[in-house]
């Protein structure tokens, strides 16, 4: 495997000169360094790879080649693994089949969210290996419930439609229950939530469709505290009457607890810093010892802190929704391209350094970034219409080195 990847690295055709070597499907197959090794390194790996026809020189091969290639030559994209909100809310963005295209052959995206189930959208990405997450819409979430562990028939029904006609060639990988739920205060939307879930979940496995997880995006509303993070707690009401029994099916399932951090909606003058993973003081928690110098960190923390207190602390979390914007109002502070690409590119680098927080250490946070394109027709403050990391023509709006050849991340 090493012998067949160095020959990706250095595109040699080292497959017609032995047939049983084949050109890897991976990204080192596109592998474009920053720094190419100079032509006397150059010229000895090829010496040394065809040296490898000779079974007695395979270890010294083996041995000279791996001190050969650089390690911060080899793009660090490579092993990003990063997913995008794909929105829809513009009048101006190419069809879904171009997106899906773009993504897949021009940048290391290798996961989507979607904010509902189209089946153009959904359908545009077959064929790609791209992890797709699709949306139950709100007010879908009473009729999905069921009273008993057998899938309620809208449940059946949902998945015979916006489920089997596309899965496996489109890599769903998870249903979300609805989108932040708990924040419109609808009573009965929450009250059907965790039925419809379990309903949903109960409908998927009697298709057969096994792998593809369930669960439901929250605002970070859900907590009535959250600084310092260890204080962290779901909103009284709503912990232990839908938060436990939710937390117990993640449990059961295996399914990620979806959450939308977004420290753009939290920072003041004093904080941004701190918002942008810049240098600060930070904010000291006496009850752990910890000082936090980002607030995202914070913020999963405090979630999981919640989580804890209702006995729930090993079921995993991952990321929704978070971004930042490049453009707002005339003078607002904080808020320009040299600010946004502070946020995402930092933000990459934490969820893929498998560092994970001072509560969840050594983890990877499955991830999405808010947005993927700028969306033109979103109402509200002009911020709303600039969280995209891509224009409607596929032009980055700023460079987080997630095109191929870019690399922000050694």
């Amino acid at each position: 495997q090493f012998i067949t990847i160095s020959a990706a690295l250095f595109a040699f055709p080292l497959h017609n000169q032995f047939p049983s070597f084949t050109r890897p499907h991976s990204l080192f197959a596109d592998w474009s360094p920053t720094q190419a090794p100079n032509p006397s390194t150059m010229a000895a790996a090829v010496g040394l790879l065809t040296a490898l026809a000779n079974p007695t020189k395979l270890l010294l091969a083996l041995f000279l080649v791996l001190h050969l290639v650089p390690f911060s030559s080899i793009t660090a994209a490579a092993a990003i693994s990063i997913g995008v909100n794909y929105g829809a809310y513009a009048n101006n963005l190419p069809p879904p089949a171009q997106v899906a295209a773009f993504l897949k052959d021009r940048t290391f995206i290798d996961r989507v969210k979607l904010f509902d189930a189209n089946p153009d959208m959904v359908r545009a990405f077959a064929g790609t290996g791209i992890s797709l997450m699709i949306t139950v819409p709100n007010g879908d979430i009473p009729s999905l419930a069921s009273r008993s562990s057998a899938p309620s028939p809208a449940a059946s029904a949902w998945v015979a439609s916006h489920v089997a006609p596309f899965y496996p060639a489109t890599n769903i990988s998870l249903v979300a229950v609805g989108n932040e739920v708990l924040a419109t205060a609808d009573r009965n939307l929450i009250a059907h939530l965790v039925p419809a879930m379990r309903s949903l979940y109960s409908a998927l496995s009697a298709a057969g469709f096994h792998q593809i997880r369930v669960s439901t995006p929250h605002s970070l509303g859900i907590l009535s505290t959250s600084e310092p993070p260890s204080i962290g707690r779901f909103r009284r009401g709503y912990d232990r009457a839908i938060f436990a029994p939710m937390l117990d099916f993640h449990r059961r399932t295996r399914t990620p607890f979806v959450v939308n951090p977004y420290p753009y909606f939290g920072y003041t003058a004093r904080t941004l810093n701190y918002a942008l993973f810049r240098p600060n003081s930070g904010i000291f928690d006496p009850a752990t010892g910890v000082n936090y110098t980002n607030m995202f960190v914070a913020q999963l923390d405090a979630v999981h802190a919640a989580m804890r207190r209702l006995g729930y602390d090993d079921v995993e979390i991952a990321v929704g929704e978070t971004g930042w914007p490049s453009a707002g109002e005339p003078g607002q502070l904080g808020v320009s391209v040299e600010d946004a690409i502070s946020y995402n590119v930092n933000l990459i680098r934490l969820v893929n350094s498998g560092n994970g927080t001072p509560m969840m250490p050594d983890r990877r946070f499955e991830t999405y970034v808010f947005a993927l394109f700028n969306e033109n027709l979103k109402p509200g403050p002009t911020a709303e219409r600039h969280f995209g990391l891509f224009n409607a023509d596929f032009s980055p709006v700023y460079d987080v080195g997630l095109v191929r050849g870019q690399d922000h991340f050694n």
